[in-house]
């Protein structure tokens, strides 16, 4: 009781008394459930790591790095000091933490075998030069940003350049002393290194297609650059407690591969609210794949910038951080539910409902989605896709691309998720001499069918994380199986991964491989090898599936073209006429035929 209740309670009457006491009794239960809570959500925190359960004690040495500082901050440490001084003088949470924030990894030390990944320490990985990342939201490029990417790779990254299958250009070799002059330059053109890597909202995924295709619904590039330009580089999402991955698609069978993003924005047309999105949440691939759900709901063009915000709000407020390995979105949804994530996402971050909406059209077996080829536009000229093996240009063929598009009036090049490149805004007696030309630089807009169907990650060449080579096998693969299927008549997707994470995606390509060593039966030790995943699958909605693995089997780099030959062989002898496709027929075939 107060002093006032004391005082007061003398000139009360017995109801009155009672009602005060009454009060007190609420108040003091109030404060024994908020006590009750506060230990809860102590204890949920200390488990999970969740910022909304109300602790922020970093719980391991990548959120203890995060929580100094805003790790955005590092560039001025960069400008000032470290490009000043030289390599050795980066400490090593600048070093191996927040220059991702900037774009920039350490790169692999030459020389280093993939049987000692996992047992050197990171500074005996690490090599004195930089992997670059400059981003480019939805693949989209000018003619100018793809010769100064083509310039600043040959003058100061030795001339290299890989599309990746986020839409990236990497660059290696790079200086910490010309990395100032490399991001004026970058930025100069209108490009960034901005959160091109790092716990934050990575580069957002578009239809390579975008603004052009002639059978799209919408063009989603203001919804990119408005996500862009409002959020990127913002304190408010430069600690999420991982990567975040986004991507948008304005065609009415998605081509972003939205089942295997953090979020995805699919176009879809609603019978009474017009062309708008279908929103996908959760989904990611690595050592723990997970598809994305659909939440079942319409996204109109406006509020995509909202929708967006609160879907990685969600994951900044309740993401897992104490483990990374169970740090990224997919793992909370998986947790949740679609029904939970849409309500939380709608009453604590929206503020209002989103209406049902109609699912994306779903592939025929065999679309490839890829955009290689001719093909016309929407406006009448056309575009032209070609598929450089494994997505490995140089800086000198990057500056040639800008010169065979500017030479015909095209001012567009994109980069697709599948490690393509297109150029677009050619007209009709022009195509021509852009095929040619792309042909002279060793870029085929009617390449054979591994070639055309393969992708790779980075591999050991670079990657302190590989194991096994990637570029170079896969250049091999397309070598030899393209000699010895020069008429395929069905596309047998084969991805490349140097390590057991899968940024080559191997879960969802008809044969992925995924480096690690392995067992090889003639000399009896341990090589550079792969485990084999078979049949994987997206677009294809209830048909949608990852990979079958053959238990127990491995394959060796050196053996690998043969095994794609055998397979492929076996398929062809195999399959239920020309419409069955690999991934169906690997799912049903014998082991003796898969191994």
């Amino acid at each position: 009781m107060t002093d006032a209740d004391a005082t007061s309670a003398t000139a009360r009457t017995p109801a009155q008394i009672a009602e005060a006491a009454e009060r007190r009794r609420h108040r003091e239960e109030a404060r024994e459930m908020r006590t009750r809570e506060a230990s809860q959500r102590k204890n949920t925190a200390s488990k999970d790591g969740q910022w909304a359960a109300g602790d922020r004690t970093p719980l391991n040495p990548n959120e203890e790095m995060k929580s100094t500082g805003d790790p955005l901050r590092v560039r001025e440490r960069i400008e000032s000091m470290y490009s000043k001084w030289g390599f050795w003088s980066i400490p090593p949470g600048d070093l191996r933490g927040r220059f991702r924030w900037w774009g920039l990894y350490t790169q692999r030390r030459q020389g280093i075998d993939g049987g000692k990944t996992a047992i050197l320490e990171p500074h005996q990985l690490d090599d004195e030069y930089f992997m670059l990342r400059i981003r480019s939201d939805g693949g989209q490029l000018s003619v100018a940003q793809a010769r100064e990417i083509g310039r600043i790779s040959e003058e100061f990254g030795r001339d290299t350049a890989d599309v990746s299958d986020r839409q990236n250009i990497q660059l290696h070799w790079i200086r910490i002393e010309d990395v100032p002059e490399i991001f004026r330059r970058v930025e100069e053109v209108g490009l960034l290194v901005t959160e091109a890597c790092g716990d934050v909202p990575r580069v957002i995924l578009g239809s390579p297609v975008a603004g052009v295709a002639k059978d799209e619904l919408i063009d989603p590039t203001p919804q990119i650059n408005e996500i862009k330009e409002r959020y990127i580089g913002s304190p408010e999402f430069s600690n999420l407690p991982r990567k975040f991955k986004t991507a948008f698609t304005g065609q009415p069978v998605p081509d972003i591969l939205h089942e295997v993003q953090d979020v995805a924005f699919c176009a879809v047309e609603h019978p009474e609210l017009g062309v708008g999105y279908d929103l996908w949440v959760g989904g990611g691939l690595s050592v723990n794949p997970f598809l994305g759900v659909r939440l079942g709901v319409f996204v109109k063009p406006e509020i995509a910038h909202e929708v967006w915000k609160g879907v990685v709000s969600i994951f900044r407020d309740y993401g897992y951080r104490r483990l990374r390995t169970r740090a990224r979105l997919k793992f909370l949804v998986k947790a949740w539910g679609a029904e939970k994530f849409l309500q939380v996402l709608q009453d604590d971050y929206l503020g209002y409902e989103l209406p049902q909406g109609p699912a994306p059209q779903v592939g025929v077996p065999g679309d490839r989605g890829d955009h290689v080829g001719i093909h016309e536009q929407a406006d009448g000229r056309w575009y032209v896709g070609v598929a450089p093996v494994a997505g490995r240009v140089s800086g000198t063929k990057m500056q040639s691309i800008a010169d065979v598009a500017e030479k015909v009036g095209s001012d567009r090049i994109r980069l697709t998720p599948l490690q393509k490149i297109l150029v677009l805004d050619v007209d009709q007696d022009k195509v021509s001499d852009v095929v040619n030309g792309l042909r002279a630089l060793e870029l085929d807009s009617d390449p054979g069918e591994f070639h055309r169907n393969v992708i790779a990650c980075t591999g050991i060449e670079y990657c302190k994380l590989a194991i096994v080579e990637t570029k170079a096998t896969a250049r091999e693969v397309v070598k030899v199986l393209d000699q010895q299927f020069p008429t395929l008549d069905n596309p047998i997707t084969v991805h490349v991964n140097g390590c057991p994470n899968s940024c080559a995606r191997v879960q969802i390509a008809d044969i992925g491989f995924k480096g690690q060593l392995v067992l090889d039966e003639e000399s009896g030790e341990q090589v550079p090898g792969f485990q084999v995943h078979l049949g994987g699958r997206l677009g294809r909605g209830e048909d949608n599936d990852f990979g079958r693995k053959i238990r127990g089997h491995k394959v060796t780099q050196i053996g690998m073209p043969d095994y794609v030959q055998r397979v492929t062989t076996h398929y062809l002898a195999d399959r239920e006429g020309p419409e069955e496709t690999f991934a169906d027929w690997a799912f049903r075939a014998d082991e003796e035929l898969i191994t």
